[in-house]
């Protein structure tokens, strides 16, 4: 009897060694990832009213193709699985659950828009998936206190609103300001950021006329703002919008100082369709060398870029800045994948996110990077104005922010 105890004894001491041994070996993996798979979601408005955003989830499609062309991250292929949400909220919540539940990703990267991004924003949180370098300014995304697994990755609509406040206070102090806006937190985000740039000048402000998504048009809006008497006009609107206002207000012959929000500044989605005989004067803001823009002509950065997108993208059109930015977000994700190392789980792609320290990407205009910290989710805090002449997007003036 003793005999087959000790004979027990060894067998079970063999076992536990064996299996120690595989957790010893065994990498700490994440939902989503296997030795030669990194599983990455992503929701974009590939049909809707928001589709000329599409361009964002078809260029990050397009550069993790071509990281994958060149051995993958740390040896790993990307599976980049993007989906469409019309920019309906609830289609968005939808998705992320597909996401999250069926195809277990290790992250949603980059889903755009601020109201489709609020429908999911509870819900990655309660789950603990990263919902990460989304696609909107909107200042909520910077919250790690409450929401440590959103975090934002472009300058925010706030402070782009109150770098337009300050631009109109220098050069138009006596101005009258109408306002054009989506009615949700994208469009009241910057509507608060230009009243706290405005300072005591609130009164400035004349007019606000507001939209939904949903809205056919916006003629009716630009109709009543003219009529206002306003001589500074800001335009806080999705492409769609945007180009609709940019063509009403040249039907009615209203030229006042335009500023036109950032996430409306391509060239190919929103001022070809409005015409760019009707765009010439239009202020926006930028942080990325624009594809418009001649001096990047001969820029090694950009020639790489274009590069790419004759070989990865040959029948879209290079005119489109959301392109260039989709590109640079996934660099974003490319170098934090690539700090992460190994250690691929959720909390640790987290953790390398929120320690970025002065990357410089190459397609990010002179003096702007990418910097965060465990108490700052913004990783792109500076801006520069631009003027369009006609042709192309000239920048001008000092660099704001942080």
């Amino acid at each position: 009897m003793k005999k087959e105890l000790r004979k027990l004894s060894a067998i079970f001491m063999t076992v536990g060694l064996a299996l120690a041994g595989t957790f010893a070996c065994a990498q700490p993996y994440g939902p989503g990832v296997t030795d030669k798979v990194i599983k990455i979601g992503n929701i974009n408005p590939y049909s809707g009213p928001a589709s000329s955003y599409s361009s964002y989830g078809k260029s990050q499609a397009a550069y993790f193709k071509k990281v994958n062309d060149e051995g993958g991250i740390n040896g790993r292929m990307i599976e980049f699985i993007s989906l469409d949400d019309n920019y309906q909220p609830p289609k968005t919540l939808e998705q992320a659950r597909r996401l999250v539940e069926q195809d277990k990703v290790l992250l949603i990267f980059a889903p755009l828009g601020t109201p489709t991004n609020s429908a999911i924003h509870k819900y990655m949180n309660q789950r603990k998936v990263p919902q990460l370098f989304v696609q909107t300014g909107a200042s909520k995304w910077g919250d790690p206190k409450n929401f440590p697994w959103t975090m934002g990755w472009q300058p925010n609509y706030h402070s782009e609103g109150k770098i337009y406040a300050q631009a109109i206070l220098q050069n138009q102090p006596k101005g009258k300001i109408a306002i054009l806006y989506q009615n949700d937190d994208y469009g009241k985000d910057y509507i608060t950021g230009i009243e706290e740039g405005l300072g005591d000048k609130k009164n400035m402000i004349v007019a606000r006329e507001s939209y939904e998504v949903s809205d056919p048009t916006i003629d009716s809006q630009i109709v009543k703002l003219r009529a206002s008497g306003a001589d500074v006009f800001l335009n806080i609107t999705i492409p769609k919008f945007a180009a609709q206002a940019i063509k009403k207000m040249a039907e009615l012959n209203w030229k006042p100082t335009h500023y036109l929000n950032q996430v409306s500044s391509s060239v190919g989605s929103t001022l070809i369709p409005a015409g760019l005989e009707n765009s010439v004067g239009l202020i926006t803001t930028s942080f990325i060398k624009d594809p418009s823009d001649p001096q990047w002509k001969d820029d090694k950065a950009f020639l790489e870029y274009q590069a790419w997108f004759k070989k990865y993208m040959p029948n879209a059109d290079q005119n489109d800045g959301f392109y260039i930015q989709g590109y640079t977000n996934a660099q974003t994700l490319e170098y934090v994948l690539k700090q992460a190392g190994n250690d691929l789980t959720r909390e640790n792609v987290m953790k390398q996110a929120a320690n970025i320290k002065d990357l410089k990407l190459p397609l990010l205009l002179p003096g702007i990077n990418v910097q965060t910290g465990p108490d700052d989710f913004y990783p792109i805090e500076r801006m520069q104005l631009a003027r369009f002449d006609g042709k192309a997007w000239r920048l001008f003036g000092k660099i704001y922010g942080d």
